[in-house]
Formats: structure tokens, C-alpha cells, sequence
């Protein structure tokens, strides 16, 4: 089968609620992927910061094997052995005192988690996000996301709980929490914003915020967590510890999984039958979830992404002359014309993504060669 085959079945057969460029592939292996005609495309785009461990890493590959062999999917009716397994491995690198796991399907629904149990242990009505924020397509998760690009034409669906504020105003952030505010939730770098990091200051403004009016402090790790800024999670890079944290896309590595992450005490808070996921927490994600982390600490990937990620900026700076932001592989480049370099990327066979309104957003996976990042940073060279 070839691309325009695919897309004819693709136009036929399948909704077209997304802008697709015309690229298919085969298979990938590294940071590398294969179109269907065997082209071969440095990619860093990583599934949008998902492949973390790139394509067909030996050890997820193992994984899947012998877990498939053995249980897939498992009521949460009954203790799953892999989801306790997956829960103490996530909290041997989390801070005091988070340590409890809530395991979901995805972001948004980890999202919708956090916002529940928020709002069930505060007992208070408003929850407060940044303009320009994503956290999701699903109800609470959407509204809670600060763009209206997104929520128009759902409002029937859209909650009136939330408040928007200018991101990374701490003046603004003060005047809004009250004694009404459940929490305060926040990314700590706005990936489809811009890659836009919240700053230091800011981030611990809304920590002591929280902690003066008695409000929780979430933060959406989705895009930032799992080494991708350099610190096993983004909220790190500004010497905090949030409330609850949620995650997903590469938490497993590829597979679909999410997580809601808190203390024991406000774990506490949602009781049987109050919350659950049918899917949530099955064997095979979990299993895929240890696996990750256990291989970032083996191979040592979330320094990887630190030092990598540092010398990449530092060359992408000195090879355009424009401003580059965030932290480790989760880089930012503000340029006039993030269209053409992109175009200019896949002339050469290099996947990169622009989100934000022009800005090229770099998140490829954490195991990407310098020779690769070296390639990209070639054609910003030649680009300017």
C-alpha cells in the first residue's frame, strides 16, 4: 500500500478533524522513522513528546512481549500485581511527600482527575488556569484550557468554574485566589502555547498563594514530565512541590497511559466508587510504565535530556541568532518564519512540529543522537 492509497481510505473511512501532512510510515527504530517507501526521517517530534525512548526500544519491545503472553487487561475489581509494581517505581523519583497514584488513560483524563479530587477535598467551587494553556479536549479539561480556539462551538459542555489568568503574572495570580479557589492549575512550560516556561518566580508565588489560602497547587507535567525538561518532571526546574502532578505521554513509552500523583493524605480523599476508569491502570500499561522508568534511570536519560538539551540550545542560538526557550529536550525556537523551517527540515528528511503560532517546537526522544540534533541544527545554519 502506498501514501495515496492511505489516504484515499483515510478520506473515506475515517473523520477529518485533524490537519494531516501527507507523510505515512512503516516503522521506526531509534529516533528514526520509515515512510512506507522506505525513506528514513530523523524525527523530533517524538508523537508529540511521547516516544521518550524513541521507536522499538529492545526493552519495551521485551516488555509488551512477555506481558501479552501472560495478562493484558484486568478489572480494577481485583489488586493488579503490575500497577502496584508501576506505582512504586513512579514514586521512588517523586518528592516528598507525593507517593500515591491514580492511573488513567491519558492526560486529559488525568486532568479530569486531579480537578475532581481538587475540588472533593477543598469542598470550594473555582479553579483557577492561565490564558494560553492546554490541558486537554475533554469536558472539565477543556474548559479548563485557556484558548478559546478549542472550547468554541462546545460551550453547552464547558464548566463555569474556571478563571483565566495572564500566565506568569503574580500580581494577577494574588487578586484572583480567595477563599473560593479549590486550585490553582498550572504547565509548567505552555507546550501548545509556545513552549513558554512559567519562571521561577512565578511558579513559587503560586505555591505560597496556594498554601496561604488553604487552595491546591496542580500542575499538568503531561508534556513536561518523564525527563523532558531535563528534571524528571518540569515543576523541579523551579524548586517546588505541587499539591497533585499529572502525567502521560511518556509515561509509557508509547502506550496509552496517564496518571493523577498526590500525598497519601489528599489521595485519601476519594473513596470506593467515588472515581474509576475501566481501562485505567491495566497490566500491559503499567508493565510499560515501570519498564520507562526503569530505563531512564539505567541509561541515565533524564541527565541526557539536561546536557543534551543545554549544548542543542546553546548551537541552535548561535546557528540563528533568535531566542530559543525551555529546558532540556523540550525547546522553543521564535522565528518569523517557523513554516518555512520546518519545510526546510523535511527537505531533508527531519520531522519537527510549530505550535503556538509560528513557533518550532523541538521534542524529540530522549535517546536522539548528537549527530541527529547536529543534522537539525545544520539546516538552521543554512535556513538564516
Amino acid at each position: 500500500m502506498n501514501t495515496d492509497e492511505v489516504k484515499s481510505l483515510d478520506s473515506k473511512y475515517l473523520f477529518q478533524n485533524y490537519g494531516r501532512q501527507n507523510l505515512c510510515f512503516e516503522r521506526g527504530e531509534a529516533e528514526f522513522l520509515y515512510d512506507l517507501d522506505g525513506k528514513k526521517y530523523i524525527d523530533l517530534v517524538a508523537g508529540i513528546a511521547v516516544n521518550a525512548l524513541g521507536y522499538a526500544h529492545p526493552d519495551l519491545v521485551n516488555a509488551i512481549c512477555e506481558q501479552s503472553r501472560k495478562l493484558m487487561h484486568v478489572s480494577n475489581l481485583y489488586l493488579v500485581k503490575e500497577q502496584a509494581l508501576a506505582a512504586e517505581a513512579l514514586a521512588s523519583v517523586c518528592p516528598d511527600p507525593i507517593s500515591k497514584t491514580l492511573f488513567v488513560n491519558s492526560g486529559a483524563e488525568a486532568n479530569e482527575a486531579a480537578l475532581k479530587l481538587a475540588v472533593k477535598h477543598t469542598n470550594r467551587s473555582r479553579i483557577i488556569t492561565a490564558k494560553n494553556s492546554f490541558h486537554g479536549r475533554t469536558a472539565a479539561s477543556l474548559s479548563a484550557t485557556g484558548q478559546p480556539k478549542y472550547q468554541n462551538g462546545f460551550t453547552p459542555l464547558l464548566s463555569h468554574a474556571f478563571e483565566y489568568i495572564e500566565y506568569g503574572n503574580v500580581e494577577e495570580l494574588k487578586k484572583t485566589v480567595n477563599s473560593e479557589t479549590a486550585a490553582v492549575l498550572m504547565e509548567p512550560i505552555q507546550g501548545e502555547g509556545g513552549v513558554i516556561p512559567a519562571g521561577k518566580e512565578f511558579f513559587k508565588a503560586a505555591r505560597d498563594i496556594c498554601d496561604d489560602y488553604g487552595a491546591l497547587f496542580i500542575v499538568d507535567e503531561v508534556q513536561t514530565g518523564m525527563g523532558r525538561t531535563g528534571k524528571w518532571f518540569g515543576f523541579e526546574n523551579y524548586d517546588v512541590v505541587p499539591d497533585i502532578f499529572t502525567l502521560a505521554k511518556a509515561l509509557g513509552g508509547g502506550f496509552p497511559i496517564g496518571a493523577c500523583v498526590t500525598s497519601p493524605e489528599i489521595a485519601e480523599t476519594l473513596k470506593p466508587g467515588m472515581h474509576g476508569t475501566t481501562f485505567g491502570g491495566n497490566p500491559m500499561g503499567c508493565t510499560l510504565v515501570k519498564t520507562v522508568i526503569d530505563v531512564m534511570k539505567r541509561d541515565k536519560l533524564v541527565e541526557r535530556s539536561s546536557d543534551a538539551g543545554s549544548k542543542w540550545m546553546a548551537d541552535l542560538k548561535k546557528a540563528s541568532s533568535s531566542e530559543v526557550r525551555g529546558f532540556g529536550m523540550m525547546l522553543g525556537m521564535v522565528i518569523e518564519d517557523g513554516r518555512g523551517l520546518q519545510a526546510a527540515a523535511l527537505e531533508r528528511n527531519i520531522l519537527v512540529n510549530v505550535c503556538g503560532g509560528g513557533v518550532v517546537r523541538l521534542i524529540p526522544p530522549l535517546i536522539t543522537s548528537d549527530e541527529s540534533l547536529s543534522s537539525f541544527t545544520k539546516v538552521v545554519e543554512d535556513f538564516f
